[in-house]
């Protein structure tokens, strides 16, 4: 059977089959039962493929300190994709003018403030300051899966502006970060090409904002920096990234003053699978029923 790709006969089949519940917010859709229990599966595969690398699994609420977005360049890098958390700190006269102003369809932003808190862009973020100061040898890792968020309203159903991460983060030796995301971008590969899944991987660049910002995209293109893996969803010349593997150097371990057991500045790497990405590519390739699916995916799955 030949696939079709358009993003809203997609959108409409998952809207109609119950997978995902439409909202007034772009990029913000509800989840159903099904479309819940695939990607919870999918997840339960990932950690029992990654059950030998001795993790430490911690987890993070869905916002991060304001100080560290700040120290960490995000908006300098990436301020189109920012969430600002802001809240009320007025007193009873300017709560009666906030009323006043939503009861008659004004505008009210104004009268809130900037909070110590912003939305968690990364899932990966909260994990660095955990290594500041002098690693164990070998160094360190950690997974994490955490909700995101980042400014992309969108109808695509594969652009979401909250959504969730399963991340591996390594930190250590240079050569021994490498090594590993190298690594783990052939595992990956491998995990989800057995799921049928049509997968390609290239390499890659983060969305940095402006002029400055395409150097930094071509610099981190031609060091090799960035992979990701793709699947058609919504387009067959343009497949969507489900998963992604980077090697930060010393951005992260540079700021927090992590060093290797031999003093030296570690390296860090983190590899992320896009988990509502990974269901609709599953649900693209093989159907909106997961009970037709081809046996030996299901056995992976549901085990």
């Amino acid at each position: 059977m030949s696939q079709t790709y358009d993003i809203e006969g997609f959108n409409a089949e998952l809207i109609a089959a119950g997978l995902i519940v439409p909202t007034t917010i772009k990029g913000g859709y509800g989840r159903g039962a099904v479309f819940e229990d695939i990607l919870e599966r999918f997840d339960a595969l990932v950690m029992r493929n990654a059950a030998g690398d001795g993790a430490e699994h911690v987890t993070f609420p869905p916002i991060v300190a304001r100080q560290m977005i700040e120290k960490l360049g995000y908006l300098d890098n990436f301020p189109q994709l920012a969430g600002s958390v802001h809240s009320f700190f007025g007193d009873e006269r300017r709560a009666r003018e906030l009323s006043e102003r939503v009861a008659s369809g004004e505008r009210w932003e104004d009268l809130l403030d900037i909070t110590e808190v912003m939305l968690l862009p990364a899932a990966c973020y909260p994990v660095y300051p955990m290594f500041s100061g002098l690693l164990p040898e070998g160094g360190r890792l950690v997974t994490v899966k955490n909700w995101c968020y980042r400014h992309e309203p969108s109808d695509e159903p594969t652009r979401l502006q909250s959504f969730r991460m399963r991340e591996f983060i390594r930190v250590g030796a240079p050569e021994a970060v490498e090594a590993w995301r190298d690594g783990w971008r052939d595992r990956a590969f491998v995990l989800l090409q057995g799921l049928g899944l049509p997968v390609q991987s290239d390499v890659a660049n983060d969305p940095f904002f402006g002029r400055v910002g395409k150097m930094m995209a071509t610099s981190q293109r031609e060091q090799r920096l960035k992979f990701e893996i793709m699947v058609p969803v919504i387009s067959l010349e343009n497949p969507t990234a489900i998963c992604s593997f980077n090697w930060h150097q010393e951005h992260f371990t540079g700021k927090y003053g992590i060093r290797q057991n031999s003093g030296a500045t570690a390296h860090t790497a983190c590899l992320g699978f896009g988990l509502e990405r990974c269901t609709l590519a599953l649900l693209k390739t093989h159907g909106l029923d997961p009970k037709q699916w081809p046996a030996e995916v299901r056995a992976q799955l549901w085990p």
